[in-house]
């Protein structure tokens, strides 16, 4: 297993605006605040979304698409770079009016009401890289 360790910067509690997109607006956030790196947690409702499953085999997305309100049931991830960019990697488990559920990676989704828990991380520049056993930017730790 590979890993380091950061210290915690500053925490941001936000309200996502109405019919913005999820994942976008947390990218837009932390080049705003200039975070490069940060875990966090959303809790709300989306308009419709986009989640997905990642085929092993394949090495490709399966992707679902839930044109419906669903409730934010959890919904988590972190903020790192690839290609000198910010990059988020979320995942989400939604449920619609009747319960049911559905889980996945996120790949996208509007909002209807949503608050953003971000907690930015301070050391080391934790960088995506292309990972050729998994198909897969996966994090590159410099060979620690």
């Amino acid at each position: 297993m590979q890993s380091t360790s950061y210290k915690l910067g500053r925490f941001f509690l936000c309200r996502l605006k109405h019919d913005s997109k999820l994942t976008r607006s947390i990218v837009n956030f932390a080049r705003e605040k200039r975070v490069k790196m940060a875990f966090f947690t959303v809790v709300g409702a989306v308009k419709q979304a986009r989640l997905a499953y990642y085929d092993q085999v394949e090495h490709e997305y399966q992707k679902i698409k839930l044109d419906q309100p669903l409730e934010i049931a959890n919904c988590f991830g972190n903020l790192s770079l690839k290609d000198g960019k910010p990059f988020t990697h979320v995942h989400a488990v939604l449920v619609n009016k009747a319960g049911k559920t559905y889980a996945g990676h996120m790949i996208g989704a509007t909002v209807f009401a949503a608050e953003l828990h971000f907690q930015e991380l301070l050391g080391k520049k934790l960088e995506r890289e292309y990972d050729q056993t998994t198909g897969l930017a996966l994090w590159e730790f410099g060979g620690l």
